[in-house]
């Protein structure tokens, strides 16, 4: 596994931890971090600057996933 997928790895697990905090009990864990809230909905620049970075992780490891059950 390279370096880069690790690392998208990562920020997948931690997406997938904060919206399971979301529906759960409506807490936004990067919100709280990166925004000073932890409200679903209260965003700051940096914090949508790590959603799109979660996002475009989760289609790197998405594709790579499948890249490897096809071989």
């Amino acid at each position: 596994m390279s370096i880069l997928y690790n690392v998208c790895l990562v920020l997948v697990l931690i997406g997938a931890l904060n919206w399971g905090l979301v529906a759960a009990a409506n807490f936004d864990l990067v919100a709280a971090l990166l925004a000073g809230g932890g409200k679903f909905g209260n965003i700051s620049t940096l914090s949508r600057v790590i959603y799109g970075l979660v996002g475009v992780s989760a289609l790197y490891v998405g594709t790579q996933y499948f890249l490897q059950m096809m071989k």
